[in-house]
């Protein structure tokens, strides 16, 4: 039977305080399989992109158990977790996340140097040759366009070389060609290195591509039939 590499156990989350307060995720349990698509979909506000938090460690959960790459991380401190994350988790954002003061080549660099990788700029470097920038690494993100600056932002998650790729709305802010391309990159990737890879769109199409789908509507997970043998 192939790993389990991602599974969450009647996890609860509420977000805010008092009044304001919203409970986002309502006993969600889910197990994802090691090299499996997953497409997350669903309506605004159903809990897609806090489900996605919730997996890379970015947010901690009220209740449940949160298990990546065979360790529990819903129970460990806020450092433990960013090391591990570090580690195993690449997370591609929808409005890029690059720091705008740094080249291509450093911003794809700076995780590599927070986990203390002995040579940071060479894998940078092959990495951003590898998403088609190499004539590029130098440039400003201000100076590269919404495709180009996606690119780097794959280029920075695959870096760490790590276990599970997860990518919230990857082709939201480009136009159509161009996420059609970016989206290409992705699965590419993640089909050359076996990574497991998790993503929330609103794009059917996208979705389509996946292993399998799985719809969230108000804080549950709404159709997952196939979950049932995974977690008997």
């Amino acid at each position: 039977m192939t790993e389990t590499v991602i599974q969450m156990k009647d996890v609860s989350l509420t977000l805010g305080e008092g009044a304001s307060s919203v409970h986002v995720l309502k006993g969600v349990s889910l197990a994802v399989r090691k090299g499996e698509a997953t497409g997350i979909v669903g309506p605004s506000g159903s809990g897609k992109s806090t489900l996605l938090m919730v997996l890379a460690g970015l947010e901690k959960v009220d209740a449940g158990e949160v298990h990546i790459a065979g360790q529990r991380i819903d129970n460990r401190s806020e450092d433990e977790v960013a090391a591990f994350r570090g580690r195993n988790v690449g997370i591609v954002f929808q409005s890029f996340h690059l720091i705008p003061n740094m080249t291509a080549l450093e911003n794809v660099a700076v995780p590599l140097e927070l986990a203390g990788h002995p040579d940071p700029f060479a894998v940078a470097q092959r990495e951003l040759a590898a998403v088609g920038l190499a004539e590029r690494v130098t440039h400003y993100p201000g100076e590269l366009s919404g495709g180009e600056q996606q690119r780097v932002a794959i280029a920075r998650a695959l870096a760490p070389e790590p276990a599970i790729l997860i990518a919230d709305e990857p082709t939201g802010n480009l136009d159509q060609a161009t996420g059609r391309t970016i989206a290409d990159l992705l699965f590419s990737k993640a089909d050359e290195r076996g990574m497991t890879l998790v993503l929330v769109t609103h794009d059917p199409s996208l979705a389509a591509r996946c292993t399998r789908q799985i719809a969230m509507r108000s804080g549950r997970i709404e159709t997952a039939p196939e979950l049932a043998a995974v977690n008997a």
